[in-house]
C-alpha cells in the first residue's frame, strides 16, 4: 500500500533570501538531525545568467531501525539524492529526492516548494509532499512502513526547528537583510550588477520565534480561515484546529482536497472534516466512508437547516428539562440535562420518538455553534462540548420500554453524525437504578466516547476530584447547592390530556425520514424501481433530482397513453416469502411492447454510484409518465491512487445486485416553470452536503425533447 503525506503550507515570516541563507547551512550536515550522518554534492550547473542553480547531492541517512533489520537487510546506511533547484529570479527553491538504496524494493518520492508569500513578498511559505512504496522487504513489510513513517515525521518537526535555528544563528552573527537577486548587466566587457530593487528590512525582535510556540499577538491577528479553495496554513491549523502530528496534519489535508475535487462546491468546515478523522484514529478510508454516510444522512434530511426551520413547540420549552449554560473551565459550552426531573414517558406519548429526536438534533448543531463561537473567544480550539446530567429522580419510570426505544435510537443517529462532539460527560448524583439504564445503552456508545463517562454515585461531588475540577465554583448550578441562577425548566409531569393516540404517533413515526423532500428507493438486478406520474395537461413540466448513494443504474423516462394496471398479488408472498417484484411494483407490463404500448421520451442515462442528477422534461401530451431506473453493472474501477466517492460507497455495499437512490420529484404547470431550455438537461455533480450551495457540472448525457 502506498503511504502518502501533503503538509500545511507553513509560513516563515521572513524573506526568501534570508530562509536560503539559513537553508543552506543544513549542508553538508546538521547536528540538529543525527540520522542526517553526511552529504556530498555529485553535480552542479548554473544558467548563464547565474539566475537559476541546480545542485544535485548524495546524502547518507542513518535510520533508527533493529539491528537485527540492519543486519537481514545488509546496509548501515540509506542512500538518497537531491536535487535542488534554486531559482533566483523567480524566488522559489523546488526540491526532489528519491531513494538510491533498495530502488529495487522501495519507492521513495519527496517534493518540497519554497515560494515567495503571495500576499506578503517578505514571507516565505513552505510545502512538502511524500509518498512511501514498499513493494517487498525481506517479509517485514510492514515493519519496514512503520518505522520509515515515524522516522519521516519526526524529519519533519526538525527540519522546521532547523531553519528557524539558522535564522538565529544568522541574526547573532549580524546578518538580518540579503539583497535579492538581480539580472547582471553587460556593458562592453564589464559586467555590472544593478543595486536591489528593494531594501532588504531586519528581522523583527518579534518574529524571531516562528514556531509553534510563539505568543506573537500580532500573527495570531493575522491568521483568518480561507476558503475551502485555499490551502491549509499551519498557523491556521495550530489556532483553530489545534496541535496535529504531521501525518494527522496530512490526513486532513487530503481528506479535505479529496472532498474538494469530488463535490466540486463548498466542503464541510475544517473542525466537522477533523472529527470524523479523530473517530477513526485518522485512518483516511474509513473516516472517508464514515463521513460520506453522514453527508449524505444530513442531505436527506436537510440537517443543515434545522435551527432556521424547525420551530421548537411549547410542550418542549415547559417539560424539557435541559439546556446551555455558560463553559467549563476549558472553554467548551456546556449542557445541563436534569434526566432524573423529565417525564420522558410523558414527553414520548406527547410528541412521539420524532420529536424528541428533533429536540436532539437541534441541541448538537446548537452546540457546533457554540464551539466555533468559543474558539474565536477564547483564542484556542474548541471542537467538543462538555454534558452535566442530574440523575436526582431516576427511577424505574424512566425505563419504560417506549422511551428506552427513543434513548436508543438518539444515541445512535448521534453517534453515527456527531462524532468527537462531546468532550466529558459528567452524571451527578446516580441512583441504584443507574447501573440498569447503563447496561442497556452503553453497548452503543463508542469506546472512545464511553471514556469520556464520569460517574458520581453520592452528593461529594462538589469534593476536590468531583464537579469543580472540571467547572467553576460561580457558575455551578443552584440546584447542585451552587450560587449559579439556571433558567433550565425544572419538568415536572407531562399532562396526559396532552398525550396523542398511538395512530397518531404511529403516522408521525420515523417522520424526520418521511418528511424529507427526498425518498429512499432500492433497485434490484430484474427488479426497477419505477415512478408513475400522470399528467393531465400538456406542457406540463416533470422535474427530478436524484443522488445515487449505492451501485450504477440506468435511468429512463417512458409515456404510455394506457393506464397501468395494478400488479397482482405476489404468490411467492402468500408463502412468506418476498420477491424483489413484490418490494418494487411494476408500472410497465411485461406484455407491453415498446414502440406501440409505451415509448421511450429521453435518451437513457447511466449514472454512476456517487452523482448527482438533476433534470427536467416538457410534456406534450397528458398520459401516463414512467420514470424507472434499472441495476446497471458496471465495470471495475481502474487503480487509482485516491479513490472517488464511487469506489467509497461501493465499499459499503451488502449485495452486488442491489442499488439504491435518494430521489425527488415534482410536476409543474408550464406557466410555474421559470427555467430556460438549457436548464431542461440533467445534470451531474458530486455530494453536496454541508454546504449551502454546490454547483453541478454542464457534462450531460440527457437532453430533454418533448414527449411524441
Amino acid at each position: 500500500m502506498v503511504q502518502e503525506y501533503q503538509s500545511p503550507v507553513r509560513v516563515y515570516k521572513h524573506p526568501f533570501e534570508l530562509i536560503m541563507a539559513a537553508y543552506v547551512r543544513r549542508f553538508p550536515k546538521s547536528p540538529l538531525i543525527p540520522v542526517f550522518v553526511d552529504s556530498e554534492i555529485v553535480n552542479e550547473t548554473q544558467s548563464k545568467d547565474g539566475s537559476t542553480v541546480v545542485t544535485e547531492r548524495r546524502c547518507m541517512i542513518d535510520i533508527e531501525a533493529p539491528r537485527l533489520l540492519k543486519r537481514i537487510a545488509g546496509v548501515d546506511y540509506l542512500y538518497f539524492l537531491q536535487k535542488n533547484t534554486l531559482n533566483h529570479r523567480d524566488r522559489t527553491l523546488h526540491i526532489e529526492v528519491r531513494n538510491e538504496t533498495f530502488s529495487n524494493r522501495v519507492i521513495v518520492y519527496e517534493s518540497c516548494n519554497y515560494t515567495v508569500h503571495p500576499e506578503n513578498e517578505d514571507w516565505t511559505c513552505f510545502e512538502q509532499t511524500a509518498s512511501l512504496d514498499i513493494k517487498s522487504f525481506f517479509g517485514f513489510e510492514n515493519s519496514a512502513e512503520k518505522i520509515a513513517m515515524k522516522q519521516y515525521a519526526s524529519s519533519i518537526k526538525k527540519g522546521k526547528e532547523m531553519i528557524e535555528y539558522y535564522l538565529r544563528e544568522l541574526e547573532d552573527e549580524g546578518v538580518t537583510a540579503i539583497p535579492q537577486w538581480t539580472p547582471p548587466v553587460v556593458s562592453g566587457t564589464i559586467r555590472l550588477r544593478l543595486p536591489p530593487l528593494s531594501i532588504a528590512r531586519p528581522i523583527p525582535e518579534s518574529s524571531a520565534q516562528t514556531g509553534p510556540d510563539s505568543t506573537d499577538a500580532d500573527a495570531d491577528a493575522e491568521i483568518v480561515p480561507g476558503s475551502p479553495d485555499d490551502k491549509l496554513d499551519a498557523d491556521y491549523i495550530r489556532r483553530y484546529l489545534g496541535d496535529l502530528t504531521p501525518l494527522q496534519e496530512s490526513c486532513l489535508i487530503r481528506l479535505r482536497q479529496w472532498l474538494q475535487e469530488t463535490h466540486k462546491g463548498k466542503i464541510p468546515k475544517d473542525q466537522h472534516v477533523l472529527r470524523f478523522l479523530r473517530a477513526r484514529d485518522f485512518n483516511m478510508d474509513k473516516a472517508r466512508e464514515f463521513l460520506c454516510q453522514s453527508l449524505t444522512w444530513r442531505k436527506q434530511h436537510q440537517v443543515d437547516f434545522l435551527l432556521d426551520t424547525w420551530e421548537r413547540p411549547q410542550l418542549l420549552q415547559d417539560y424539557y428539562t435541559g439546556g446551555w449554560h455558560h463553559h467549563d473551565r476549558e472553554g467548551r459550552p456546556l449542557y445541563i440535562l436534569r434526566l432524573g426531573q423529565m417525564d420522558t414517558k410523558g414527553l414520548v406519548r406527547a410528541l412521539g420518538e420524532e420529536g424528541l429526536l428533533r429536540q436532539v438534533l437541534s441541541i448538537n448543531e446548537e452546540g457546533l455553534r457554540r464551539c466555533e463561537e468559543n474558539t474565536r473567544v477564547f483564542g484556542r480550539p474548541i471542537s467538543c462540548w462538555t454534558c452535566l446530567v442530574d440523575l436526582e429522580g431516576l427511577n424505574m419510570r424512566h425505563l419504560w420500554r417506549p422511551g428506552v426505544k427513543a434513548l436508543l435510537r438518539i444515541i445512535e443517529v448521534v453517534e453515527a453524525n456527531y462524532p468527537e462532539t462531546l468532550g466529558r460527560l459528567l452524571i451527578l448524583r446516580a441512583p441504584r437504578v443507574f447501573p440498569v439504564l447503563w447496561t442497556l445503552v452503553s453497548p452503543l456508545i463508542d469506546e472512545n466516547t464511553r471514556k469520556k463517562f464520569l460517574v458520581y454515585a453520592g452528593n461529594d461531588y462538589k469534593d476536590p476530584g468531583g464537579l469543580v475540577d472540571y467547572i467553576d465554583n460561580e457558575i455551578i448550578p443552584d440546584f447542585l447547592r451552587g450560587d449559579c441562577m439556571c433558567d433550565i425548566p425544572e419538568g415536572g409531569m407531562v399532562p396526559k390530556s396532552l398525550y396523542r393516540t398511538a395512530e397518531e404517533l404511529e403516522s408521525e413515526e420515523n417522520r424526520l425520514l418521511t418528511d424529507s423532500i427526498y425518498k429512499c428507493a432500492c433497485i434490484f438486478k430484474g427488479a426497477p424501481y419505477e415512478m408513475l406520474i400522470e399528467i393531465t395537461e400538456a406542457s406540463s413540466v416533470i422535474t427530478w433530482d436524484f443522488d445515487v448513494c449505492k451501485g450504477d443504474v440506468h435511468f429512463n423516462i417512458y409515456h404510455s397513453k394506457r393506464v397501468p394496471q395494478p400488479p397482482k398479488k405476489d404468490t411467492l408472498g402468500a408463502h412468506g416469502i418476498t420477491s424483489p417484484g413484490a418490494v418494487n411494483p411494476q408500472m410497465i407490463d411485461r406484455n407491453w411492447v415498446l414502440g406501440q404500448d409505451y415509448s421511450m421520451v429521453e435518451k437513457a442515462l447511466i449514472c454512476k454510484e456517487g452523482e448527482s442528477v438533476q433534470g427536467s422534461h416538457v410534456t406534450r401530451w397528458p398520459g401516463c409518465y414512467i420514470l424507472q431506473w434499472r441495476f446497471h453493472s458496471s465495470p471495475a474501477c481502474s487503480a487509482s491512487s485516491l479513490p472517488r466517492v464511487d469506489d467509497v460507497l461501493a465499499s459499503l455495499q451488502v449485495s452486488s445486485h442491489k442499488c439504491k437512490i435518494m430521489y425527488y420529484t415534482e410536476v409543474l404547470a408550464s406557466h410555474d416553470f421559470r427555467g430556460s431550455m438549457t436548464s431542461l438537461q440533467s445534470s451531474h455533480s458530486g455530494f453536496s452536503q454541508l454546504s449551502a450551495a454546490t454547483t453541478s457540472s454542464s457534462q450531460s448525457h440527457a437532453s430533454s425533447t418533448v414527449s411524441r
